[in-house]
């Protein structure tokens, strides 16, 4: 993904045709490691292809993939007796809604890598 990632930023940034010294140039000004094998893979796919056009015939493809929401649905009625453990659940969500807000108000002020 870092490879795919520094590849459409360098297309972003005006360049048609990234080489694979552009892409190693991105990732190694963020101090990424990369793996050439995987430089010259995305290359290969993607030489002579237009970005947009292989985005839209991403999404094409990911429109057909389940989203796995119904998994979500079958988990509830395994639980048994839910309406004893409905308010428990009720509870640990409000605390753990507080506790996000309290790490989130220690950060301000902080970039996010220091």
């Amino acid at each position: 993904m870092k490879v795919i990632a520094a590849y459409l930023l360098a297309v972003l940034g005006g360049n048609t045709s990234p080489s694979a010294n552009d892409i190693k140039g991105i990732l190694g000004s963020v101090g990424v490691d990369c793996d050439d094998e995987r430089i010259e893979f995305l290359l290969s796919e993607v030489q002579g292809k237009d970005v947009t056009e292989l985005i839209a015939s991403g999404r094409e493809k990911l429109a057909s993939v389940p989203s796995g929401g119904g998994v979500a649905v079958a988990a509830a009625p395994a639980a048994g007796g839910a309406g004893a453990g409905a308010p428990a659940a009720a509870e640990s969500k409000k605390e753990e809604k507080v506790e996000e807000k309290e790490e989130s108000d220690d950060d301000m002020g902080f970039s996010l890598f220091d």
